[in-house]
C-alpha cells in the first residue's frame, strides 16, 4: 500500500509535469540549431560569364553559377514575359525557345547555353506586328487570366516546327511516317503547359488557325 502511494499523481500534476519537460526538450534543441547555424561559414559566390543571344540581341553577363535560365531573363534582362509558375518544370509558364526547341527555362542553368540563341515572348512579335500564333490567340480568346500565356505561345509555336520537322509524339500511330497535324497531336505536345483557367479549346482554336495557314 505504500508502494501504490507514490503513482498518486493527480492529472493537473501530470499534465504541468510533461509540460516542463516539452519545455526543456525543445528550448535545448533550438538552442543547439541555432548554434549550428551560426556557426557555419559565409557561402562563397562563384560567378562566372556567359555570352548567349537573347531575341537577337547579343548579351554578355556574369552570373552565379546557380542562377537559372528564367531568374537570369527575368532578373538580369528585365524580360518579365516569361513567368515563373510551379518553378519545377510542371507548369509550362517559362517556356522559352532555345535555338528553336522549347524548354522549361526554369530548369536550365544560364551557364549551360553558352553561344545559344534564346527566344522569349518578347522576341517573337512587337505589339504593332504580331507573330502569328499570338495574334490567334487574341483572335480566339486563348487566354483568361494571361498568366500562362507566353508559355503557351512559345510551345505551340515550338510544336508546329516539331511536327514538321517530323518528330514523334505519343500519340502518333505510325513513327515511319511524318506526324500529321491534328488536334490530338496538338493537345498531346501541349499537355506540359498548364491553364488554370482552363482555355484549352480556344488555345487549340488559335493553333488550328495557325498550323492551317502555315
Amino acid at each position: 500500500m505504500k508502494d501504490s502511494n507514490k503513482l498518486n499523481i493527480t492529472r493537473r500534476e501530470m499534465i504541468v509535469g510533461t509540460a516542463a519537460v516539452l519545455t526543456v526538450t525543445l528550448t535545448s534543441g533550438t538552442i543547439e540549431k541555432v548554434a549550428d547555424v551560426a556557426g557555419k561559414p559565409e557561402p562563397t559566390l562563384v560567378q562566372h560569364d556567359v555570352t548567349f543571344s537573347v531575341n537577337g540581341k547579343r548579351v554578355e553577363l556574369m552570373l552565379d553559377t546557380r542562377a537559372t535560365l528564367l531568374d537570369t531573363l527575368r532578373e538580369h534582362l528585365n524580360l518579365t514575359g516569361t513567368k515563373k509558375g510551379c518553378d519545377h518544370g510542371q507548369c509550362g509558364a517559362c517556356t522559352v525557345l532555345v535555338n528553336g526547341l522549347r524548354i522549361n527555362s526554369c530548369l536550365s542553368l544560364a551557364l549551360q547555353h553558352e553561344g545559344d540563341d534564346i527566344t522569349t515572348i518578347e522576341g517573337l512579335g512587337t505589339p504593332d506586328r504580331l507573330h502569328p500564333m499570338q495574334a490567334a490567340f487574341i483572335k480566339y480568346d486563348g487566354y483568361q487570366c494571361g498568366y500562362c500565356t507566353p508559355g503557351q505561345i512559345c510551345s505551340a509555336v515550338s510544336v508546329l516546327k516539331e511536327i514538321k520537322a517530323g518528330i514523334p509524339s505519343h500519340v502518333t500511330l505510325d513513327l515511319n511516317t511524318q506526324p500529321v497535324i491534328s488536334n490530338m497531336e496538338f493537345r498531346e505536345r501541349m499537355s506540359g503547359n498548364i491553364c488554370r483557367c482552363g482555355a484549352y479549346s480556344n488555345i487549340a482554336e488559335a493553333f488550328a488557325e495557325v498550323a492551317g495557314n502555315s
